[in-house]
């Protein structure tokens, strides 16, 4: 596969004059330990919480920085769901950088978070990774920056 650059379309967006990258959502079914989680382990701010009593249904968003300049996740929790979700074999990941990832995760291990995947390099590059997995079982890439 090449490697493709960005078209002078793609850096408008960039810049604040087109289409961004808003949030991602993902489904959850405790959504305070999912908020935990986020936040504490993950270092994630709350940046909104809404109740929709006609739709049965929080939407809670969370993320590094304000909305305005910031992708950040939003988390839905289903009054009525009964049961965990199943994530099925189309989700891939969401991928976070983080300046220590060793540290990171061993404080998430103490924690009591899985980690399917400690930190180590790639086997096809020079980056140090890890997987995680959130309390739903969605696994979040860490990378670690510099």
């Amino acid at each position: 596969m090449n490697e493709v650059s960005a078209a002078p379309a793609a850096a408008s967006a960039v810049a604040g004059k087109g289409p961004s990258f808003l949030h991602t959502m993902l489904r959850v079914y405790d959504l305070d330990r999912s908020l935990t989680f986020y936040t504490e382990q993950l270092g994630m701010k709350l940046l909104r919480k809404k109740d929709y009593p006609t739709g049965e249904f929080t939407l809670a968003f969370v993320g590094y920085g304000d909305e305005s300049g910031n992708t950040v996740l939003e988390l839905t929790h289903n009054w009525g769901q009964k049961e965990p979700y199943t994530i099925g074999n189309a989700f891939g990941h969401i991928a976070i950088g983080v300046a220590d990832i060793y540290g990171v995760c061993d404080r998430m291990a103490t924690a009591g978070v899985k980690i399917p995947r400690p930190p180590g390099p790639m086997k096809h590059g020079g980056s140090v990774i890890a997987f995680v997995e959130d309390p739903d079982g969605y696994k979040i890439e860490l990378i670690q920056k510099g």
